[in-house]
């Protein structure tokens, strides 16, 4: 990672030209096992390691990122740590050597880099995991629910229970037992922020059973903004576009779409997960205060209500 050359060295504070910032990419077709590697991606996916400046927004903070070992939630995590907060990351055992890679950077920001392997569709987990986190980082003050499982399948018939019940478990069902685990830990200030997608809005009929979990997100968000706004905890989402992410050559989609992928945007490319980074950082910095239950949309121009 540290000398790929599809990773930009612009600072993402210059200014720049959207659309030419990053290539427009033409993956080639192929094909990752579950959960998916960064480091085996073509091209390879840009987190922020040489371009991501920080400003000090997120001086002493203590986060938990979950899935951090690649895609949106490593950048999010080596973000963070530019802007002053330690941090810890979740991901699955067979993600190691990508966790590694984000655990270096973050530790070379000078911040705490803290691994936490494991399974969140194990519910007993994801309470375990978020009181490690912040018996380690010595708090909890922003929690990141970013783990995802996305699986393209052509029709309903062969859309099978089990795969129904994972999505729903790793996708939704987590950020209720990790952010009710959190609870405990947060103060007034506190953050938590939600991935969700696009495919919310615009669900794709390949990814019945993912389109839907984000759609739960997106007010599972709203509501629990809104439950928590009077203790001064505040919670938001994010929500991507097509994003060039480990999710989509390991069955997120088909790999002969794959040369097209974010092609259809109005910016006419995919995003990389650098890209995201800001809007993270923004919704866990006190500079949104004012804040609570919105989603902030990060898709290249595609429209949403």
């Amino acid at each position: 990672m540290s000398e790929d050359a599809d990773t930009t060295r612009i600072d993402q504070l210059e200014f720049q030209n959207p659309v030419t910032r990053y290539p427009s990419i033409e993956p080639p077709p192929q094909r990752q096992d579950e959960p998916g590697l960064a480091a085996k991606m073509t091209p390879s996916a840009d987190i922020g390691e040489f371009s991501y400046t920080g400003t000090g927004r997120l001086g002493r903070r203590k986060a938990l990122v979950t899935g951090g070992d690649s895609g949106i939630g490593a950048a999010v995590a080596v973000a963070f740590a530019r802007e002053g907060a330690d941090v810890a990351i979740t991901y699955l055992p067979a993600e190691e050597r990508d966790a590694q890679e984000v655990l270096r950077i973050v530790a070379e920001s000078g911040r705490k880099a803290i691994a936490l392997p494991g399974d969140l569709s194990d519910g007993s987990f994801c309470r375990e995991v978020v009181n490690l986190a912040a018996e380690q980082l010595g708090g909890l003050d922003i929690l990141v629910n970013n783990a995802g499982k996305q699986v393209a399948v052509d029709s309903l018939e062969q859309l099978t229970d089990s795969q129904v019940e994972q999505t729903f478990q790793t996708n939704i069902l987590a950020m209720f037992r990790t952010s009710r685990a959190a609870l405990a830990h947060m103060q007034p200030g506190s953050t938590i922020i939600n991935t969700t997608s696009v495919e919310a809005y615009q669900p794709s009929p390949i990814l019945v059973d993912y389109a839907s979990t984000k759609a739960a997100i997106n007010n599972f968000t709203k509501s629990l903004g809104h439950q928590l706004a009077s203790r001064g905890i505040r919670v938001n989402a994010v929500a991507p576009g097509p994003i060039w992410t480990p999710l989509q050559p390991s069955s997120g989609q088909p790999p002969e779409e794959l040369p097209e992928f974010g092609h259809s945007t109005p910016l006419g490319r995919a995003g990389q997960p650098t890209e995201l980074a800001p809007a993270y950082v923004f919704l866990a910095s006190p500079e949104s205060s004012y804040v609570v239950g919105a989603t902030v949309h990060v898709n290249g121009g595609m429209p949403t209500p």
